[in-house]
């Protein structure tokens, strides 16, 4: 026996909410099903914990800036379980919430991994759903599997929001956003920390020229950058783990209490027997059409960090997706997703940010640009906080006036960031944008400089 519905959703995160909610709202019945604790990544164990993390390292680094500048930081730090206790008032009553909503909307909720029998029925924990008119596969992603040896002995970006007490050593595997997060976390917590990347440039999605200045102030807060090192073993110790890397020189040991795997993450497919679907898929998730449509199962689409799309891996853009699926749903293909101008940002401190065109993907699509970029550490908005690593890059196209990309990195990059990506997504020119009148001193104030 199955139970029919008219949708079923996997995965209960930003995507799955925004599609389950327009067609039940609609009047379909709707299924949602998750193995994880309802409420998705972002909310329960990515962007929003981790933010809690960074908002007291920024405290901290805040006062040590400004340290001989008015501000005595000598007695104030990091109570890593206070700081804990704290984050998890943010994350233990959400899965309870979420759930309630979607039952109060009338959208039925099953624990369990769900399982493709055929194009049309899925299985949750013995029971098999009928998905009559859609399903929708939202199901994120999960940490990239490590090809080491010793892997069991590498706790995942999830493990680290949740740890009771911070050890004293930590190196991070990878050189992307959750290594450099966790890093400048940890370091300004009191931990001694190695980054070991196996390319010569970390943060390959930002600016190089940024993120050489983000390298340096990471290094400054003593963080240890190793570049071009592959990690090839992480093996227990007697106080910890010997996390075996190699490079051009060769081979050596750095001994860690904790090893955090940050080298990315893939999407969370395996355990769903998609083959059994007849659904077709990549590395790189679901392969869909134009509109987000299954191109194997006409029935299915997907949305989100799973879905094979275009679209950055952000919790804006799973939303984004999400409402572009419900929207084919309801009222037939019609609305194709377009990706340009999304700001992406990495939440160190300083913030690392980005919107729209690097240097190279313009010269790649033969747009004519000026490059306007400084250092702005010398800057008001970085002089008055004390911040030594900053600037930016703002490329525009001169017969048009309208900006290609926005780079920045510096005190509150992470909300200047946002008034580029308007200008940019409204159609604002340059002349348009310089006129504008900010308040006064502002970090936003100084963006009419940068065009």
């Amino acid at each position: 026996m199955s139970e029919p519905f008219d949708l079923v959703v996997i995965g209960s995160g930003t995507a799955a909410q925004s599609v389950a909610s327009r067609c039940r709202k609609a009047g379909w019945t709707v299924a949602m099903a998750d193995k994880r604790p309802f409420g998705g990544t972002c909310a329960l164990r990515g962007c929003d914990p981790k933010k809690v993390l960074v908002g007291a390292a920024a405290a901290v680094d805040g006062a040590r800036l400004l340290a001989g500048k008015g501000v005595r930081p000598d007695s104030l730090g990091i109570d890593w379980q206070q700081l804990i206790r704290f984050k998890r008032t943010f994350t233990e009553t959400h899965s309870d919430r979420v759930q309630a909503k979607l039952k109060r909307d009338g959208i039925a909720t099953m624990s369990g991994a769900a399982q493709f029998l055929d194009q049309a029925h899925i299985e949750v924990g013995g029971a098999v759903l009928h998905a009559t008119r859609a399903i929708v596969i939202a199901a994120g992603a999960r940490p990239a599997d490590l090809p080491i040896d010793g892997r069991e002995h590498v706790i995942t970006s999830d493990q680290f929001l949740d740890l009771a007490s911070l050890p004293p050593s930590i190196v991070f595997v990878g050189g992307g956003y959750i290594s450099f997060e966790f890093a400048h976390v940890a370091a300004r917590a009191g931990a001694r920390v190695t980054i070991c990347h196996r390319d010569n440039r970390p943060l390959a999605a930002f600016d190089a020229a940024l993120v050489e200045r983000l390298v340096a102030r990471t290094q400054d807060l003593g963080i240890d950058v190793r570049l071009d090192v592959e990690v090839h073993a992480v093996d227990a110790a007697e106080h910890g783990y010997r996390v075996m890397v190699g490079s051009h020189v060769g081979r050596e040991a750095v001994d860690a209490s904790l090893v955090v795997h940050g080298a990315g993450r893939v999407p969370d497919l395996d355990d769903l027997s998609l083959d059994a679907g007849g659904i077709r898929y990549s590395p790189a998730g679901v392969i869909v059409n134009p509109f987000l449509q299954s191109i194997s199962n006409p029935l299915v689409y997907a949305a989100g960090d799973c879905a094979d799309t275009d679209g950055p891996a952000l919790t804006p853009v799973a939303g984004y997706e999400g409402r572009v699926v419900a929207a084919n749903l309801l009222e037939g293909n019609h609305v194709m997703p377009k990706y340009d101008a999304i700001p992406s940002v990495v939440f160190t401190n300083p913030p690392l940010a980005r919107v729209g065109l690097s240097e190279d993907e313009v010269r790649a699509a033969g747009i004519s640009f000026v490059l306007h970029h400084e250092d702005t550490s010398t800057w008001f908005s970085s002089r008055r906080v004390g911040e030594t690593h900053s600037g930016f890059k703002v490329l525009v196209e001169p017969s048009s006036g309208r900006i290609l990309g926005a780079h920045l990195l510096g005190p509150q990059a992470d909300e200047t960031i946002n008034l580029f990506t308007l200008a940019m997504r409204a159609g604002v020119t340059v002349d348009q944008f310089k006129k504008m009148l900010w308040a006064y001193p502002t970090v936003g104030a100084d963006t009419a400089y940068m065009v």
